[in-house]
C-alpha cells in the first residue's frame, strides 16, 4: 500500500500554474525523486505534500491522514528539509538538535543523531562556522530528529562540491536502509539515477513520466551501442544474425554493433565462440539526461 498518494493536484499563484494535475504515489521503503527543472513546480507539489501549501485542487493522502485536516499529527510523523533552510548563525550544532527534538513527542536521541551523521566533532560549533556538506547534514539531522516515517528532502545537495555531494548520497542511502521512506527532489540527473527507486518527472508543473531511472531511459531510447577493435578479421554476418542486433557498421577498424535487450552478452559470447578478441570494447547507453530530452524537448539546464 502507498505511503503517499497524490490524485490530480493543482496549485496556482494568481495567473502562473505551478501544479497541473499532478498524480503519483509512494511505497513505503523506496527513494522516490521528483525530478525537472528550476520553476517546474517541484517544490510547491512536495510541500502540499507535507501540508506547507494548500492545493487549489485535487487529494493528497501522506500515511492515511489528509495534509490539510490531520496537520498537526502528519508533523510527527513527517521531517522536511526545505530547498533554503537557515539557522541563527550563532546557533550550535548540539543546541539545534535538542530544540528541534522538543518539538516532538517520540524524537530520536539527538546525540546518537549528531554522530551516526558524522557530526559529533561539530557538535558545538556555530552554524555560521559549518561548511556547506556540514550544513547539509544538520539539516538531514533536523528531518530525522523527530523519528520520522517520511522524510521530504528538497534540493539537498545544491551548492556542494563534488565530494560533499557524494557523501551526502551515501548518507541518504543510509538512511533509507533504515525503514524511512523518502521523497527526494532534485534537478541533478546523476543524484536522481544514483539514488532514486523511482521518478516522477515534472516539467511545466505537468508528471511528463513517472518509472525507474533505469525504466524511462529503455522507453525512449532502448538501443545500446557497442565499439571494439575485433583481432581477427570479422565477418558482420556473425552479428547481423544475432536477434539482438539491428545494425553493424565500420569506422575505420573499429565495429559498431546496435541493438537491444541482453547485446552485449550476445556479441560478446559469438565472438569468444570464434576466438576473436573485442580490443577497446565500449558499451553507449541513452542516459536519464537524453530521456528527459526525448520526454520534455529540451534539456534539464535550459
Amino acid at each position: 500500500m502507498p505511503v503517499i498518494e497524490v490524485s490530480n493536484l493543482h496549485k496556482r499563484y494568481g495567473e502562473t500554474v505551478a501544479v497541473d494535475d499532478v498524480s503519483f504515489d509512494v511505497a513505503a521503503g523506496e527513494i522516490f525523486g521528483v525530478l525537472g527543472p528550476n520553476g517546474a513546480g517541484k517544490t510547491t507539489t512536495v510541500e502540499c505534500v507535507a501540508g506547507l501549501r494548500v492545493p487549489d485542487g485535487g487529494e493528497v493522502s501522506v500515511l492515511g491522514l489528509d495534509p490539510r485536516r490531520d496537520a498537526a499529527r502528519l508533523r510527527q510523523l513527517v521531517g522536511v528539509q526545505l530547498q533554503e533552510s537557515q539557522l541563527p548563525d550563532r546557533l550550535r550544532v548540539a543546541e539545534a538538535l535538542d530544540l528541534y527534538a522538543s518539538f516532538y513527542r517520540e524524537p530520536a536521541d539527538p546525540a546518537r543523531l549528531i554522530d551516526e551523521l558524522g557530526l559529533g566533532a561539530k557538535r558545538n560549533t556555530p552554524y555560521d562556522k559549518l561548511s556547506g556538506g556540514q550544513k547539509q547534514r544538520l539539516s538531514i539531522a533536523l528531518a530525522l530528529v523527530g523519528n520520522p516515517k517520511i522524510a521530504i528532502l528538497d534540493e539537498l545537495t545544491t551548492g556542494l562540491d563534488p565530494q560533499a555531494r557524494r557523501d551526502t548520497w551515501s548518507l541518504i542511502e543510509r538512511v533509507r536502509d533504515s525503514g524511512v521512506t523518502i521523497v527526494l527532489v532534485t534537478h541533478f540527473m546523476e543524484e536522481a539515477e544514483r539514488l532514486c527507486d523511482r521518478l516522477a518527472v515534472i516539467d511545466s508543473g505537468r508528471v511528463v513520466a513517472l518509472d525507474s531511472p533505469a525504466g524511462l531511459v529503455s522507453a525512449v531510447a532502448p538501443e545500446q551501442r557497442i565499439r571494439f577493435r575485433p583481432s581477427t578479421p570479422l565477418d558482420d554476418r556473425l552479428l547481423t544474425e544475432l536477434p539482438q542486433v539491428t545494425a553493424v557498421t565500420r569506422s575505420g577498424a573499429q565495429v559498431v554493433v546496435t541493438g537491444t535487450g541482453d547485446v552485449l552478452h550476445a556479441v560478446t559470447s559469438v565472438l569468444a565462440r570464434n576466438q576473436i578478441i573485442a580490443a577497446d570494447l565500449r558499451l553507449e547507453q541513452a542516459t536519464l539526461d537524453d530521456a528527459f530530452v526525448e520526454l520534455t524537448g529540451h534539456r534539464l539546464t535550459d
